[in-house]
């Protein structure tokens, strides 16, 4: 994994995160350096999602209402089918993960994850993958849809299920260490 020392990733979630799909993140990403900060809705605990029930918790340290783009380098949105279906009603959520597609920062999604990406409007254009089970919705906003662990496009990483994770997180160093994509093209 690149080495990402000094660099600040945001992990965007609230109750009903997929556990691993936090955990290992926030934890592969602080491995390689990274300094990796929780935002929710509101500071404190939220609980996760672990196979059939609630399983395990993570700190929230930031409130999303004082998240700021300019103090990341990077945006990680675990999935879990409840985490994304309430962040992605919340404008302020929508709001961040649109701001760091304008700022060409690295933004990345797994499992039903990309629902966020689909309500930031950012995905019109580029290839993608999901969790199966929201396949069409990635190609209703108009994605290329790929069945495979880890797609990578402008910056845009995401990943199908916790199967995925190593790929994942590997990708995403990758991508935090490369910085900002001044290149990358606005969603057409």
């Amino acid at each position: 994994m690149h080495d990402i020392t000094g660099k600040r990733i945001a992990i965007l979630s609230t109750h009903g995160f997929e556990r691993s799909e936090l955990e290992v993140p926030r934890d592969r990403l602080t491995e390689a350096g990274a300094e990796v900060v929780i935002v929710a809705p509101k500071t404190g605990t939220i609980r996760g999602w672990d196979g059939d029930d609630w399983g395990g918790e993570a700190e929230a340290t930031l409130a999303l209402s004082d998240a700021k783009v300019e103090d990341f380098d990077a945006l990680v949105l675990p999935g879990g089918q409840i985490n994304p279906d309430l962040l992605r009603v919340e404008n302020k959520a929508v709001q961040l993960v649109r701001g760091f597609f304008y700022a060409k920062k690295p933004i990345a999604a797994i499992c039903h994850a990309p629902w966020l990406l689909i309500e930031a409007e950012v995905l019109k254009g580029r290839k993608a993958t999901s969790y199966h089970s929201i396949r069409k919705d990635v190609e209703n906003a108009g994605a290329h849809w790929l069945d495979e662990a880890v797609v990578c496009d402008e910056a845009i990483v995401t990943s199908r299920s916790p199967a995925d994770l190593d790929a994942f997180c590997a990708k995403i160093a990758e991508e935090v260490a490369e910085g900002i994509h001044s290149d990358r093209a606005v969603a057409s």
